[in-house]
Parts: C-alpha cells; structure tokens; sequence
C-alpha cells in the first residue's frame, strides 16, 4: 500500500461542499483505505490574484494506487465537483494537490513529488504536521516542523468552525 498526503483546497461555490463530496469520493473508492483529515482552515489565496479566500485541509490515506493512477482519479474528481480551468493560482471549486506519495521524489511534465510549494504554504504545512507531526521531507529529510517555523508569509486566517456532525457521516475517517 501507498502512503499519501493530498491537499484539498475550495474558494468557489459552497466551499465546504465540495470538500465534504471529495471526502466522500475517496471513502467511496475501494483502492482508498485509512482515511485521515486535518482541521480545515480558512485561509488567505496564495499567488497574487484577487479571489475569495479558501478552505484549506490535507487528507492521508492509504491506497493501491500508483502514482498516475492516483493522478487520473484526483483529475476525475476535480472534473466531477465541477472545477473549471481559470488562471494559475485562480479561484477553484476544488484544487486537489498530492503533496507526498511514500518517500517518493519524482518530477515530469504533469507532476513532481513532493509538491513544489509544499515547504511555502503554512496551509499545507500546518495540517501535514496536525495528521503526523513526524513528517520527514523526502530530499532534504529535514522534519516538516523545520520548514513551518522558518516560514515569513502566513495565509492561515483561522480554524475553520463547523458543526461536529460534518465528520460523523463518514465512517473510515479519523483525525
């Protein structure tokens, strides 16, 4: 089985929405197991275009999938949700980013792993190290933590408040 680390992003539309079916879409996928989630956090766009600010989570779970494989089904889902293509950086119904797969340290033209912006969003750090505050980097094996209290630029606004019900209804996620 594949470890992986995906961040989760929405700023457009019912943001909490689109993350609660993306949820679903992995608990409902029998290749997807283990299912983690952080906090969610309201955080402001990265990049410097003017949008509406996000939701922000990191999801790990376990998976047989393999990397393109995973690649396809989080495009699918993306397309699913309704994400449309707009700028680079730009608003998005669903943004799904796979931060880590295993220790694996990979790049060609539709992805690199571990995600380029990784070690400069406080938004993906932040729930990285709230699922497993162990995180190694997979090049620099630097604990992630290294990287979360050298960081200039903030984008987390809060912690996301929402009813205790929105985990309850799904049954393979812990925190």
């Amino acid at each position: 089985m594949n470890n992986v680390y995906i961040g989760i992003g929405s700023n457009v539309g019912e943001r909490l929405t689109n993350i609660r079916k993306t949820i679903e879409e992995l608990e409902n996928n029998s290749e997807i197991s283990n299912i983690k989630i952080s906090s969610i956090y309201e955080t402001k766009p990265y990049g410097n275009i003017e949008q509406n600010n996000f939701l922000n989570a990191v999801i790990y779970f376990e998976t047989s999938f393999e990397l393109d494989e995973l690649l396809s089904f989080t495009k699918s889902i993306e397309k699913k949700i309704g994400r449309i293509k707009r700028e680079n950086w730009g608003p998005r119904e669903i943004d799904l980013d796979i931060l880590l797969f295993n220790n694996l340290i990979y790049f060609d033209k539709n992805i690199t792993i571990p995600h380029r912006d990784l070690l400069n969003r406080d938004f993906v750090l932040v729930p990285l190290l709230e699922i497993d505050n162990d995180l190694v980097h997979p090049e620099s094996k630097k604990e992630l933590s290294f990287y979360l209290t050298n960081l200039t630029e903030k984008y987390i606004i809060s912690k996301f408040k929402f009813s205790n019900n929105f985990l309850n209804e799904f049954s393979s996620i812990s925190l």
